[in-house]
C-alpha cells in the first residue's frame, strides 16, 4: 500500500477556467478524494472559486497552492501551453499531479515531466477523462473479449464551430490554439487505446486559418496488416464525433466518444448489445477515481493511460505539426 492507504486525497486545484470547475463540481462523486484548495493568478478569482465550490482554502497564486502541505494532488487546469512549466513545478514542491489534456505542446516537454516525476517517484497523469467513462471501458471489455474480432477500422471524429475571435485560445497561435491540441487528442488518443500500438505511416491533410493554426483536419494511421484509423478533427465545422470501430465478427458504436454515455455491440446473427450510462456526475469523476485509486495503491502511473503511451500519442501530434509546418512562437 502507498503513503495514502487510509486517508480521504485533498485536491488542490490549479486554475479557475472552465475546465476546473467542471473537474471541480464532479469532485463531490469521488469517493477517495475531495476538494480542498484552489490557486489562481489573483486571491479575487481564487477566494470567488473556492466560496462557489465549498473549498476550505484559496490561494492567489500558484506557488502558494504548491506549498500547502496538505494538498496530496493537483490538478492542473491552465492554458496547455502553461502545462509543462505548472507541472514541473507541482512536481517539484512533491505534488501528484493530474494534468489536463494535452499533457503538453510538444513530447520534448512531456519526456522532461515524467523524467522529474521517476526522479521524484512522484505520481503523474494525463486527465484523457473519456477513457475512464463507463461507456469507453465497456467498449475496451467488448474489444478484449474478441466479441468483434479482429479489428480493422476505425472511425472517430470530434468537431465544433467556435465562435471566431482571433485572440482567444483556439485561433491565438500565442496560446497554443488550432484543432489538433484541443479537438484532435481525443480521437488521436482514442485510436491508441483501440489499437494498442504506434502506427507504422502517418498520412494527413490539414486547413490553415488566418491566424496560422490548423483549423480542419483529417488523419490516416496505418497500423500495418490491413488496420487503419481515419480520423478528423475541427474548430470551425460540426461534427458527430462518434467513434466506429469495425472488426472481423462486428462493429462497435460510441455516440459522442469523447463524453460518452452509450455504446452499442453489433455481431453478426446476434441481437445488438447496448451498454447505457446512467451516471448523475458530469464525468470528471471517473478519472479522478482512477488518480486514488493508484495513490492508495502506491502506484506512480495509471495502467488505463501510461506515461509511454501519452508520450506516443504526444509524438504522433509532433510529426502531424511537422508534416503541417506549424510550430507554436514560444517553442
Amino acid at each position: 500500500m502507498g503513503e495514502f492507504a487510509g486517508k480521504k486525497l485533498k485536491w488542490g486545484i490549479l486554475g479557475t477556467g472552465w475546465i476546473a470547475e467542471q473537474f471541480t463540481k464532479d469532485l463531490i462523486h469521488v469517493t477517495n478524494g475531495e476538494g480542498f484548495a484552489v490557486g489562481s493568478r489573483t486571491q479575487e478569482k481564487a477566494d470567488d472559486f473556492a466560496k462557489r465550490h465549498g473549498l476550505p482554502r484559496a490561494y492567489g497564486s500558484y506557488e502558494q497552492l504548491l506549498q500547502d502541505p496538505e494538498i496530496d494532488v493537483v490538478y492542473v487546469a491552465t492554458p496547455h501551453p502553461q502545462h509543462h512549466d505548472n507541472v514541473l513545478a507541482a512536481l517539484r514542491a512533491g505534488k501528484a499531479v493530474l494534468c489536463e489534456k494535452p499533457f503538453t505542446v510538444n513530447s520534448s516537454e512531456l519526456a522532461e515531466m515524467i523524467k522529474l516525476a521517476a526522479k521524484k517517484g512522484l505520481f503523474l497523469m494525463e486527465a484523457m477523462w473519456t477513457r475512464f467513462l463507463p461507456a469507453i471501458v465497456k467498449t475496451r471489455e467488448w474489444i478484449k473479449d474478441g466479441r468483434i474480432g479482429e479489428i480493422k477500422l476505425l472511425k472517430a471524429e470530434f468537431g465544433f464551430c467556435a465562435d471566431w475571435n482571433p485572440e482567444g485560445r483556439l485561433f491565438n497561435p500565442q496560446l497554443g490554439g488550432g484543432a489538433l491540441l484541443d479537438a484532435g487528442i481525443y480521437p488521436v488518443s482514442f485510436a491508441s487505446m483501440v489499437f494498442g500500438t504506434h502506427p507504422v505511416r502517418i498520412h494527413s491533410a490539414v486547413q490553415m486559418g488566418k491566424t496560422g493554426v490548423d483549423e480542419q483536419f483529417s488523419v490516416l494511421l496505418d497500423y500495418g496488416v490491413g488496420r487503419s484509423a481515419s480520423l478528423h478533427g475541427a474548430i470551425r465545422l460540426n461534427m458527430n464525433n462518434d467513434a466506429h470501430i469495425y472488426g472481423t465478427k462486428g462493429m462497435i458504436h460510441v455516440p459522442s466518444f469523447l463524453n460518452a454515455r452509450t455504446a452499442s455491440l453489433r455481431v453478426e446473427g446476434a441481437e445488438e448489445e447496448v451498454f447505457t450510462d446512467d451516471r448523475t456526475s458530469i464525468g470528471y469523476a471517473f478519472e479522478a477515481q482512477e488518480v486514488g485509486e493508484c495513490l492508495l495503491r502506491g502506484d506512480k502511473e495509471s495502467s488505463r493511460i501510461s506515461l509511454e503511451e501519452s508520450l506516443t500519442i504526444m509524438g504522433i501530434l509532433d510529426q502531424l505539426r511537422d508534416d503541417w509546418k506549424l510550430k507554436y512562437p514560444f517553442e
